[in-house]
């Protein structure tokens, strides 16, 4: 059976749900991955408002769509960030209250696990987002940097997610981190220290990105390979690596589309990422859930690059063979 091809709603919140999502059956998903900002999903309403989640599922019904999957990655990435102005621009009025970095923390905090009860409601056991990282500041080791440092930072994840996936598994729905930088694991060895950090808990897994892997020169499937049995649920989006003399895959501090980065994001097919290879790594491991597109293209119309990426993820998905190629030949051999 093909996985369903759905559409991140994150780089769409500017639209009403209503607005939206007859446009996303246009364009040829199957389904939203619903984010919880905007209008599209709203988690107090979901556990406090009757009749609220059957609206919501009713409305993409509608339409023809479904939901697999919420993401709260706005709300996440405040649970362990150093906190500052930034974040007032992302964070709700609620969570971010008076700014107070740690009184922001523990309300993001206690936001994620209203999360992972609305998840729950709305009937999908998978919610996507950040972490946040209290030591990503601390990248290049300079000023020096000791390991008690970076140990320290993954003890602060551990404290602060453990009690969040304690309600993640009381509800029984998972979170699924987006591997990227500027979260606890950006990388093969962070991903594993992260998951070390939490003493292996089932709850918390990986939404897959292979488009924050690529421009740090890790290879996507090695990773897929690396964490099989902790891939919940997958993003399909390009990125491109530019030839330049003068610019670094650091960003320059120039922002996304700028024509000076040493790279940036690609609508899907367009960047320099092998899906086909992708492809065939879900099959191997047996992931069976959704692709869904987050679409980022800073050259490109959205809705344009929206549907050619629907039409181009669904023509490049194939389901894994059920036999060896040539054993038609070894059941000849034995007659």
């Amino acid at each position: 059976m093909p996985r369903p091809i759905t559409l991140f709603t994150g780089q769409w919140a500017d639209l009403p749900l209503a607005e939206f999502a007859p446009r996303a059956a246009d364009m040829g998903f199957d389904g939203l991955e619903l984010a919880c900002w905007g209008d599209h999903f709203d988690v107090h309403k979901a556990t406090g408002e009757p009749g609220y989640c059957e609206k919501v599922r009713d409305l993409l019904a509608e339409h023809g769509l479904v939901c697999h999957a919420i993401s709260n990655h706005l709300v996440g990435q405040a649970v362990c960030d150093p906190i500052d102005h930034r974040h007032m621009a992302i964070l709700p009025e609620a969570v971010w209250g008076d700014g107070e970095a740690e009184g922001v923390r523990q309300r993001a905090a206690a936001e994620m696990m209203q999360t992972a009860r609305a998840a729950r409601a709305f009937g999908v056991d998978v919610v996507n987002g950040f972490t946040g990282s209290s030591i990503w500041h601390m990248l290049y080791f300079f000023p020096p940097t000791s390991a008690e440092d970076i140990d320290a930072g993954y003890r602060d994840f551990a404290d602060r997610w453990n009690p969040i996936l304690d309600v993640f598994d009381e509800v029984g729905v998972r979170f699924a981190l987006e591997v990227h930088p500027t979260e606890i694991a950006y990388d093969i060895p962070t991903t594993e220290r992260a998951i070390d950090a939490i003493s292996g808990r089932a709850a918390f897994g990986v939404n897959f990105d292979p488009s924050h892997l690529i421009w740090q020169g890790i290879d996507p499937v090695r990773f897929l390979d690396r964490f099989a049995e902790r891939v919940y649920h997958v993003h399909m989006k390009d990125a491109s690596r530019r030839p330049a003399d003068d610019a670094s895959i650091l960003g320059s501090h120039l922002h996304f589309g700028d024509a000076r980065r040493g790279w940036d994001f690609r609508s899907v097919g367009r960047g320099e990422i092998d899906f086909d290879a992708i492809i065939r790594s879900l099959n191997r491991i047996g992931y069976a859930g959704p692709l869904s597109i987050e679409w980022e293209d800073p050259d490109m119309d959205r809705f344009h690059g929206a549907e050619e990426a629907a039409d181009y993820v669904r023509s490049i998905d194939f389901p894994p063979a059920e036999a060896a190629f040539d054993s038609a030949f070894e059941k000849d051999s034995q007659e």
